[in-house]
């Protein structure tokens, strides 16, 4: 039986590098401030699907080297699609909170409603976001 491969630290850095590269410029866009407040919930859910399905997609789909059968896993999930995914929405909603992004962009809003549309905000940054993580991971 094939040993489980590990997840280094290394490979959640290369991540974190892809994801923080291509979630910057959307973060700071006000075209997708203004498009999350057009959203609903719905386009949210869907979205962050999206990210999912680009993620695993990127990660064991484009990659034959890869299955995710051998891969370290946590409660059949391996760990790194997990990595992934926490990079994908942990770089855009630290970049959009360090730079004051809803403040900036969403300030006409409440306090809950503006949470609201920063969460979708961030789920369309995070499509980008994951392109930029698996493209990393991938590579290198």
């Amino acid at each position: 039986m094939k040993q489980r491969q590990k997840h280094k630290l290394a490979d959640t850095a290369q991540q974190i590098v892809g994801g923080f590269l291509l979630a910057g410029p959307f973060v700071v866009t006000q075209e997708v401030w203004l498009l999350a407040q057009n959203m609903t919930m719905f386009h949210s859910l869907f979205l962050v699907g999206s990210v999912m399905a680009i993620g695993y997609g990127g990660l064991y789909g484009a990659d034959n080297d890869r299955d995710p059968r051998t891969e370290a896993a946590v409660v059949g999930i391996p760990v790194r699609f997990i990595s992934v995914m926490l990079v994908a929405f942990g770089s855009v909603g630290t970049l959009a909170f360090a730079i004051t992004a809803p403040d900036l962009f969403l300030s006409e809003l409440d306090e809950w409603p503006r949470m609201l549309v920063t969460f979708r905000a961030l789920s369309v940054a995070a499509v980008f976001s994951v392109v930029g993580a698996v493209t990393t991971d991938s590579l290198f």
